[in-house]
C-alpha cells in the first residue's frame, strides 16, 4: 500500500514537471523571450573577443600573471550571454579553462551566471551595474566577490576574498582590451541539410 502512495506520488511530480516545460502559448513564449533579449541588452558592452593580463595570487603569498582570453557573445537569440575565459602561460599552454551563461528570469528580474571552472560548477547571482557587473560565489569561512567595469574598449576584472571582520584580500586581477568581434557563440551553426 506504502509502495503504491510512493508510486502515485512520483508520478504526480512528474507529471507536474512535463507540464512546467511542455510548449507554452506562442504569444507567452514571445513575451518571455522579448523580456530576455531586452535584459541582455544591459550587457551588450561585454560582447567581442577580448586579451590582457591576468593576475592572481597563490597560496603562500606568490603572485602569477597569465595571457588572459575572453571571448563573449549572445546564444538563443540573444536571451543568454555566454562567457569562455583562458589564461595561457608563456610558452602558450592552456593552465585556465572557465565557462559561464549569464541568464536572467523575467518572474524574478534577477541574473543568473552558471559558472564551470576548476572541475566545478554552480549558480550564482549576477547584477549589470552602469558600467559592467559582479558577482559573488560562496567560500569555505568567505565570500568571493568579484566586480568589473567595460570602459573605452577595455574590461578591468578584480576578485576579492571577503571574511566577516576583516578587510577584503584581493586576489585577482585581470585587465583586457578588446580585441576585435566574434560570431561566437551563435556563428557558424550546423545547417540542417
Amino acid at each position: 500500500m506504502l509502495r503504491h502512495a510512493l508510486r502515485l506520488a512520483v508520478a504526480a511530480l512528474l507529471a507536474q514537471s512535463a507540464a512546467a516545460f511542455a510548449q507554452p502559448d506562442p504569444a507567452q513564449a514571445e513575451a518571455l523571450l522579448g523580456a530576455q533579449r531586452a535584459a541582455m541588452t544591459r550587457l551588450a558592452a561585454m560582447d567581442g573577443a577580448w586579451r590582457g593580463t591576468a593576475t592572481f595570487l597563490l597560496p603562500g603569498g606568490l603572485r602569477r600573471s597569465v595571457t588572459q582570453t575572453e571571448r563573449i557573445g549572445p546564444l538563443l537569440g540573444g536571451t543568454v550571454k555566454v562567457i569562455e575565459g583562458r589564461g595561457y602561460d608563456d610558452a602558450g599552454g592552456v593552465t585556465f579553462n572557465a565557462l559561464g551563461v549569464v541568464s536572467f528570469d523575467s518572474a524574478t528580474s534577477r541574473y543568473t551566471l552558471r559558472s564551470y571552472a576548476h572541475g566545478r560548477a554552480g549558480d550564482f547571482a549576477f547584477e549589470p551595474t552602469a558600467d559592467g557587473y559582479r558577482w559573488q560565489a560562496p567560500a569555505p569561512g568567505a565570500t568571493i566577490r568579484y566586480e568589473a567595469t567595460i570602459r573605452d574598449g577595455v574590461l578591468h576584472e578584480v576578485g576579492d576574498r571577503v571574511v566577516e571582520g576583516a578587510p577584503p584580500q584581493r586576489f585577482f586581477e585581470m585587465t583586457l582590451r578588446r580585441v576585435g568581434d566574434s560570431s561566437w557563440p551563435a556563428g557558424d551553426p550546423v545547417p540542417p541539410k
